[in-house]
């Protein structure tokens, strides 16, 4: 049984625009913590192949500490790493994977067109392709089926869209289904996707290692895949500093806002990102937001208020 990590959509250096600066620039710091985590989550589990599937990078324009930071921790993998560039960390001769010299055990798809390594000792091979500009409108494993020796793991790392109808490599799941691959480690998608069959191919996205906006809420990780010909398991690894939350106060009943807001926000929620939208009917006077997040100072370790009440009568 191959042990294999499948992480995907880092984004590191996002700008964070929702929140203040000061609170931006830690969270790209905290980004940059996360390459150690998945590090030490590959020593942890022993995994025999790491395999990133795109946008480790949120654009071309990067820190160079972050680059060196992320050199350093893929290096520090005991193992080999796969990397396939997404749409936002595409692979061009001006990009940070052609123009730094990377670890040994650092491989980077620069191709469009499907690229083969293998391994007779794991018995296994991984193929790979790479965005080579912000888009791409044809699906990568169209007409793909693997060669090989019979008795391996043949395992794929793509940044795509399943499905997609759009310029994001739409990758159909009759491609899927036609591969002959035991497991596909896809990005694009920040959701977990759960652990998909299509054929006798597995396939998942494991979402977004760290939640960016109100729209990547909830545990964010990688997962640990175990493959084997014809068959793989999935576990969810949550591996985020924060989490993005998005929480109600239902006002209905005449209730203190700000015993509302604070029941809304336990203690375990202290080192979240945290929404508080404010609901139901309250009286004919308007909620004072700003009053209420200087109350609230220190139940998250960010709040934004909002409110959506109706207002009845006094």
């Amino acid at each position: 049984m191959l042990k294999v990590l499948h992480g995907a959509d880092f984004h590191l250096d996002s700008p964070f625009s929702g929140l203040k600066p000061d609170a931006a620039a830690r969270r790209r710091g905290e980004q940059r913590e996360l390459l150690a985590r998945l590090t030490d989550l590959a020593r942890e589990r022993e995994a025999d192949l790491v395999l990133l599937s795109g946008d480790l990078l949120d654009g071309d324009l990067v820190f160079r500490e972050t680059v060196q930071v992320l050199a350093r921790a893929l290096g520090e993998i005991p193992c080999p790493v796969f990397l396939a560039p997404g749409n936002h960390d595409f692979f061009s001769p001006q990009s940070v994977y052609a123009a730094l010299d990377w670890p040994e055990n650092v491989h980077i798809f620069s191709t469009e067109s499907l690229e083969i390594v293998e391994f007779p000792t794991l018995k296994c091979a991984v193929w790979g392709a790479a965005f080579a500009s912000p888009h791409r409108e044809d699906d990568p494993l169209a007409g793909f089926r693997t060669q090989g020796p019979e008795g391996w793991t043949k395992l794929a790392v793509l940044h795509g869209e399943v499905e997609g109808g759009g310029s994001y490599a739409p990758i159909a799941k009759s491609s899927i289904a036609g591969s002959g691959l035991d497991y596909l480690a896809l990005g694009h998608i920040h959701q977990y996707s759960g652990l998909q069959r299509e054929g006798n191919t597995f396939w998942a996205y494991p979402g977004c290692p760290e939640g960016r906006g109100f729209d990547e809420t909830g545990d964010k990780g990688v997962l640990c895949i175990e493959a084997e010909p014809g068959g793989c398991t999935a576990e969810f690894v949550p591996l985020c500093r924060r989490r993005y939350r998005i929480l109600e106060a239902d006002m209905t009943g005449g209730a203190d806002p700000l015993e509302a807001a604070q029941a809304a926000l336990p203690p375990e929620f202290r080192e979240d990102v945290c929404r508080l939208v404010f609901t139901g009917e309250r009286g004919a006077e308007p909620l004072d937001l700003a009053r209420l997040e200087g109350a609230l100072s220190g139940r998250c370790w960010a709040l934004s208020l909002r409110d959506r009440t109706r207002a009845g009568r006094d």
